[in-house]
């Protein structure tokens, strides 16, 4: 049933955009170095599975294509999110780090390879929410890097931030994307369908079924496609039918919250561990636990960003007032 397995994969770039032709408009516009002295910095707000990391991987690629002295990279900061680990994959993606080793080299020499650059550097900082805020300042002092960051919860990144930092992202050029309508999310299914599988083998109206499912959520919409049809494979089953949707529903929601765990870094993942041992937690145990595992723990603003972004991927919750926050493991 599946003829091209590669369309389905989170890191596969879309052969077209569907249904965000006004943002995609609005950052090529204010990205693109042919047009512009100097790109933009750009805010990326909206739920997850709206398309964020998307349409500025798909912009920035068509904008690379077009322009000689563009690069950019892209820091995923739930895994990279020491100042260090962001600054030194910058330039290592855009070629200007290849031969730095990170261990024993200061961030200093990240910085001074981006100044010294004559192209224009733009710098994707995905899940922004992680970071501690220093990259984020130094990168904005460097005259041809620009920054898209993307998180979901505009109020709750701008509320973290200090002053300094707030004012100068708050001056960046904004995109809000919303959740998919259904009927953008079946257009986004049919192109997968078209390009990855046997079409003739759906039954009428299980693209409509998913894209209920779903609820907006492009990521979970795609997730629920593709284990569908591996069960069909896997079974030697002739239709892929809406049961079948229902069979594969918590495989594909493991599937998403895996690729989750996997984006983690150290710190985030245990935290995680220790919720999840525990099922649930009050805040204090689980910092005074955090301590006792790690020979250099986190300070504990950087702890509790570190579980906002836990939150957001929606790997833990939490209730409870300041004062008797509880914590527990989502399955």
């Amino acid at each position: 049933m599946i003829t091209n397995a590669k369309v389905f994969r989170p890191e596969h770039p879309p052969r077209d955009l569907h249904h965000r032709e006004g943002q995609l408009d609005h950052l090529s516009s204010v990205l693109d170095p042919t047009r512009v002295d100097r790109p933009e910095n750009v805010c990326i707000f909206g739920p997850s599975g709206a398309g964020k990391t998307t349409i500025a991987k798909y912009t920035l690629d068509q904008l690379e294509k077009e322009a000689l002295d563009l690069h950019w990279a892209y820091v995923n900061c739930m895994a990279d999110n020491t100042p260090a680990a962001v600054l030194f994959e910058i330039v290592r993606e855009t070629g200007l780090g290849a031969d730095i080793k990170r261990e024993g080299t200061a961030s200093s020499e990240a910085i001074h390879r981006l100044r010294e650059c004559d192209d224009h550097i733009i710098a994707v900082l995905d899940e922004v929410g992680s970071l501690d805020e220093q990259p984020l300042l130094a990168l904005w002092n460097v005259p041809n890097v620009s920054l898209i960051c993307i998180t979901i919860d505009e109020d709750e990144w701008f509320t973290a931030l200090s002053s300094k930092a707030k004012s100068r992202m708050q001056s960046a050029e904004t995109v809000r994307m919303d959740k998919y309508r259904h009927t953008e999310l079946v257009d986004i299914l049919d192109s997968r369908v078209v390009h990855g599988l046997v079409g003739s083998r759906l039954d009428d109206g299980v693209i409509d079924y998913i894209a209920d499912l779903a609820a907006g959520d492009a990521r979970y919409a795609i997730a629920l496609l593709r284990q569908a049809a591996l069960h069909v494979d896997r079974h030697d089953m002739h239709q892929l039918t809406e049961p079948v949707v229902d069979a594969i529903a918590d495989d594909a929601a493991s599937e998403i919250r895996d690729r989750n765990i996997r984006s983690l870094g150290s710190h985030h993942r245990l935290l995680l561990r220790i919720i999840e041992e525990a099922d649930e937690i009050d805040s204090g145990t689980l910092h005074a636990r955090y301590e006792d595992r790690v020979q250099s723990p986190k300070s504990r603003p950087t702890r509790r960003r570190y579980l906002r972004s836990l939150i957001r991927s929606d790997l833990v919750e939490r209730d409870g007032s300041t004062q008797d926050m509880r914590y527990r493991s989502l399955d």
